[in-house]
């Protein structure tokens, strides 16, 4: 095939004095076409009885040989009985598929999907962790292609940081996005199962709990804006505002209840140290609970199974609502209420003796005990509706000031 462009020729190519568009050829149908806007490599092929045109590129960045190359195939292509323009749209929509079934593709998909329902401070973690510790490393790759070892490579470098947790957390992230692959039909399995035991157990401590008021308030207004069930949503509220064991919180029973004195009388076999213990409620407990009266009045506990309703509610039901606001084990647990207020209490100016009774704690020795009758009943009455009035400004975004302790 005579050939009729040069690298020169291409390169001075212009359209018409007036601006109309010119076609420069170079044999077997392919061409340059010159406009105002540019010049373009197109090949005029005919299949099938139709003249059609196939696009090979933008000159200078296709280059004379490169669109040559390209025409060589096509013409290959067309020899066999295929069309190019439809092999090339092909080729287009696999690529296409294959970068929407990438795993970073996938995870901002599920990012994108349910971070709403996330704090800003928990989903900023989210997406900054994988970013920086999993995209980089098999964020091209095809989730449905991915194989566990893949997955323990990323988390291999975060644990060999030191960051222990966070290589937990990156595993929890990757085993959600896989999960909701499997969902959309895009992998065929979770492959972070596997890997269970695979990394070392982090450090264990204490209860989980956010102690910053800026989190706690953060905490609060997901709390608020709970979607499941009022029973779920109730017991959350009530796990901040009294900060109970979250065992006595669930066994709560309507006739420990004295609405009208505001206060909870817990009996003492439900007590960790066997002993009867009274919890002032605040006004916001009052109305919770008078909200949820309609719906579980007539039941003996105020959050019943929804299985058995002679029952209590389950002692995971807080941990898993926990859980849908998004946050994990290591940030946030039922009974970390107790700990965010204890914490909070003491750097507000509440005495040890207050905090700890209202805890259901054993204040000083068995002879203190015994003549400690008055239980601080109204320093904690005070208490606890300043504690949740101080929950309720963090929730509303209200600059807070220190309260003072009564007396």
């Amino acid at each position: 095939m005579k050939r009729s462009l040069t690298d020169t020729s291409a390169k001075n190519a212009r359209p018409a004095p007036d601006g109309t568009p010119k076609r420069y050829t170079d044999g077997g149908g392919l061409y340059l076409h010159v406009s105002t806007t540019g010049k373009y490599w197109r090949y005029n092929y005919r299949i099938a009885g139709k003249q059609k045109t196939l696009a090979l590129g933008v000159y200078p960045d296709t280059s004379l040989k490169q669109s040559r190359e390209g025409h060589q195939a096509a013409r290959e292509l067309l020899a066999r009985g295929v069309d190019p323009s439809s092999h090339k749209q092909a080729l287009s929509d696999e690529c296409k598929a294959m970068a929407s079934n990438s795993f970073e593709s996938v995870a901002r998909e599920w990012f994108v999907k349910f971070s709403p329902q996330w704090v800003e401070s928990h989903s900023s973690k989210i997406i900054r962790r994988l970013e920086r510790d999993v995209f980089p490393w098999i964020g091209n790759a095809p989730i449905g292609e991915l194989e566990p070892p893949d997955i323990l490579k990323c988390l291999r470098r975060i644990e060999e940081r030191g960051a222990i947790e966070t290589a937990h957390r990156a595993k929890q992230d990757c085993g959600q996005i896989f999960r909701y692959a499997v969902a959309t039909g895009r992998a065929k399995r979770d492959q972070t199962a596997d890997l269970k035991g695979a990394i070392p157990p982090p450090k264990k401590g204490h209860f989980s709990a956010i102690t910053d008021p800026i989190e706690v308030g953060e905490l609060i207004r997901a709390m608020s804006g709970y979607k499941g069930a009022l029973e779920t949503r109730t017991a959350l509220k009530l796990s901040a505002y009294l900060f109970t064991r979250p065992g006595e919180l669930r066994r709560m029973e309507w006739i420990e209840l004295d609405i009208e004195k505001a206060v909870w009388n817990i009996p003492a076999e439900k007590m960790k140290a066997g002993k009867a213990h009274s919890v002032p409620l605040p006004r916001q407990a009052v109305a919770l609970l008078e909200e949820i009266r309609p719906l579980t009045g007539k039941r003996k506990h105020v959050f019943p199974s929804r299985t058995d309703t002679s029952k209590p509610m389950s002692d995971n039901t807080v941990r898993q609502a926990l859980r849908r606001l998004g946050y994990d084990n290591d940030q946030m647990t039922a009974h970390g209420f107790r700990a965010m207020a204890s914490t909070r209490l003491y750097e507000l100016g509440y005495s040890s003796d207050v905090i700890e009774k209202q805890l259901a704690h054993a204040v000083g020795n068995e002879v203190r005990r015994a003549y400690d009758r008055s239980q601080h009943m109204a320093e904690r009455t005070t208490m606890m509706q300043q504690w949740a009035d101080y929950l309720d400004n963090l929730r509303d975004g209200a600059k807070v000031l220190p309260f003072r302790k009564a007396g």
